[in-house]
């Protein structure tokens, strides 16, 4: 029997009828290269196949690419690495250079509805068409007690995949295109603030929450529209009650257990001004956060090595637990709601969170005809087109109201 030769010596011969061509030939609807690599151990050269690219001119690229690494000792054969090691290497890469909340929010989205679903694969044999079952999965079952995830949890996920695949292609090399990228995923849009309060329904909720010892918190969360962590990081360096302003610096937050503090969502700090009411808040704050700390006596811990102590501590000075506020937030709700003995009925007030605080101050200046770009620059965002897309629907109401105005302007003129 004649063995047949090979057209090119990084070809292997393959049984039956092939349609391999100079190292690449197309398998099923994607395409495929292959190159000999010697063995550093053994001195053995093998065939190593690498498939899943979208065209020929793809392949013969990564086909060229692979030839030199192979000739060099460089090549690295990837093969067999499955989605669930690969982003365990992409989190360890990722862990020097992002915020330690955003690793623990990326780890735990791929640990909850990553790995479960499609950690097993071979990185290389995903299909566009398995992450879009993930995603259709996710939606309809993959909550807890089979209830679907809500469409902001998918898009995260679907933004850290996509992330996680496109270093696969675009640093590590190790695929030729990202299917993440081609994917087909849920409408998600963009979800808006659900009920916000009225100013009533704020006066009243501040109300009662006066009695508490952190009443000011939540002053200071609906009167500067503040994130929960910032305030949390506040120091009283950071706090100008003669001009009226606080510098938010960074955010604080709990991971497993500890403390982190880093730098604000956007990266950056800002100055936002206060009202003559905020102030005189935060001074009878103050007042009563300087008698805690003398009744505590050598037991006060607030106080760091500049002598400065956070604006929102517990009681013998230390950091709140951000769960603190969120819960105690829910009590006050409840607490006004409860009937009282001999006292007419009040208003109740609905379900809100800690962050619809600052849902209510953006609100409320955005339909008081504040421009976007100062709303903007007060909570925080990067650019004022997250302003829009986040209340989009203030502003579309402020558009159907515009006609109006403007003709009233003008007849009120003649």
């Amino acid at each position: 029997m004649t063995k047949t030769a090979l057209a090119n010596p990084d070809e292997p011969r393959r049984p039956g009828k092939s349609k391999l061509r100079d190292g690449v030939m197309k398998r099923g609807k994607t395409w495929s290269y292959v190159i000999r690599v010697t063995d550093p151990e053994t001195g053995v050269s093998k065939p190593k196949w690498v498939g899943g690219f979208p065209d020929e001119a793809s392949a013969k690229e990564a086909r060229d690419e692979a030839r030199v690494k192979a000739r060099r000792g460089e090549y690295i054969d990837r093969n067999a690495i499955t989605v669930g090691d690969y982003l365990d290497e992409w989190l360890d890469s990722h862990a020097v250079e992002i915020k330690p909340k955003t690793l623990a929010d990326y780890r735990h989205l791929i640990d909850r509805h990553v790995r479960p679903n499609i950690g097993g694969l071979r990185l290389q044999a995903v299909r566009p068409g398995q992450i879009t079952k993930l995603y259709r999965d996710l939606v309809t079952v993959g909550g807890r007690k089979g209830a679907g995830l809500s469409p902001r949890t998918v898009a995260y996920v679907h933004a850290v995949l996509r992330k996680a695949f496109g270093d696969a292609v675009v640093v590590d090399q190790i695929l030729p295109s990202n299917p993440v990228e081609r994917a087909k995923r849920p409408r998600l849009g963009h979800p808006e603030p659900g009920e916000i309060w009225t100013p009533a329904m704020l006066r009243s909720f501040l109300k009662v929450a006066g009695s508490h010892r952190l009443s000011a918190f939540f002053h200071l969360a609906a009167y500067t529209g503040a994130r929960r962590g910032e305030l949390l990081n506040l120091r009283w360096r950071d706090v100008d009650l003669e001009g009226a302003s606080i510098q938010i610096k960074g955010s604080a937050s709990f991971i497993a257990g500890e403390r982190i503090e880093g730098t604000t969502k956007s990266g950056r700090s800002r100055v936002v001004s206060l009202d003559a009411g905020t102030v005189d808040a935060l001074k009878a704050h103050r007042k009563r956060q300087l008698a805690d700390k003398l009744k505590a006596g050598a037991a006060w811990t607030g106080t760091d090595k500049d002598g400065d102590g956070y604006v929102f501590a517990t009681g013998w000075g230390g950091p709140v637990h951000p769960d603190t506020v969120s819960s105690l937030m829910t009590s006050l709700i409840k607490l006004h709601n409860e009937p009282k003995e001999g006292a007419s009925p009040a208003e109740a007030l609905p379900h809100a969170r800690l962050h619809d605080l600052r849902h209510i101050h953006a609100t409320t200046l955005l339909l008081a005809g504040v421009p976007v770009h100062v709303v903007a620059a007060r909570l925080g965002h990067a650019d004022p087109s997250i302003t829009l897309r986040v209340y989009a629907h203030v502003i579309n109401q402020q558009l159907v109201e515009a006609a109006e105005i403007f003709a009233k302007q003008v007849d009120d003129v003649a």
